[in-house]
């Protein structure tokens, strides 16, 4: 059986009818994991992310699907078809943003600028996730939830002094992981960084927490010699199964992927 060369990680947001920024819409959303399906692509979880990087195979034809926030329409929309495909998923959430109630079956899905304002308003609940509909997911083995910090705040402008900065990020991160820990009874050691953000020091803390791997939102491809702390994505467009297929033809293979985003930096597309 032949093995991965590099494993490529999506990077989703909001699945969702109503059009906006970093939004696929179900029927794309849809089309993409039932190419994944058809094609025999496989779908990876943080424990075989973990060991790929420590040098153990994967399938040849490998990815690995991210969602960042935690917004509801991840559970209206996206985990149903993650079932129904036999596919994985890893969201990482806004901890301070969950929420407690009943699971909902139906609800509205705002556009994200909808989301944040209502947010903003504390109206949190209303588009983000809430800890049954986590813990649903959790228990059917087809989604993990890992950290987006607690409160996914831009420590570096509220905090002039290096320290102050660093210890307000030590609080939150050990907040985020504590309540996931708590609520999902297993470790985490997953972090994605707010917009991909992490200035000096921001490392170290993080490695003090526990929270050994990090994401980014830069575009790459990565390989069993990519950090640990600093795992690349490809931010997903909203597009069908074809697009997917154009761009895993590129980032499944390294040379091919450095090749395209050195093309892709020097025409500045």
């Amino acid at each position: 059986m032949s093995t991965a060369q590099a494993l490529p990680i999506l990077m989703y947001h909001h699945v969702s009818p109503q059009p906006g920024l970093v939004t696929v819409s179900p029927e794309n959303f849809r089309d993409q994991m039932h190419w994944l399906a058809h094609h025999g692509w496989h779908t990876v979880g943080t424990a075989e992310l973990e060991a790929f990087l420590a040098g153990a195979p994967l399938p040849a034809r490998s990815v690995m699907l991210t969602f960042d926030d935690g917004y509801l329409d991840n559970f209206i929309h996206a985990y149903p078809v993650l079932r129904e495909y036999g596919h994985r998923a890893v969201i990482f959430a806004i901890t301070g943003s969950i929420g407690d109630g009943p699971v909902r079956k139906e609800a509205p899905c705002p556009d994200h600028k909808t989301c944040k304002r209502l947010i903003a308003e504390g109206q949190a609940d209303t588009v983000m996730l809430r800890w049954s509909e986590i813990e649903a997911m959790e228990a059917s083995g087809h989604v993990e939830i890992h950290s987006h910090t607690h409160s996914h705040r831009r420590w570096d402008l509220e905090y002039r002094d290096p320290a102050e900065r660093l210890s307000a990020l030590a609080q939150d991160l050990a907040q985020s992981r504590a309540v996931l820990e708590a609520r999902l009874g297993r470790v985490v050691r997953h972090l994605c960084w707010p917009w991909g953000l992490h200035p000096d020091g921001y490392d170290r803390i993080a490695e003090e927490q526990g929270l050994n791997f990090r994401y980014l939102t830069v575009r790459g491809v990565v390989t069993r010699r990519s950090p640990r702390d600093g795992l690349a994505r490809i931010a997903v467009k909203d597009q069908g199964g074809r697009w997917l297929e154009q761009r895993l033809a590129v980032y499944r293979r390294p040379w091919l992927a450095y090749l395209y985003l050195h093309l892709r930096g020097k025409q500045g597309r």
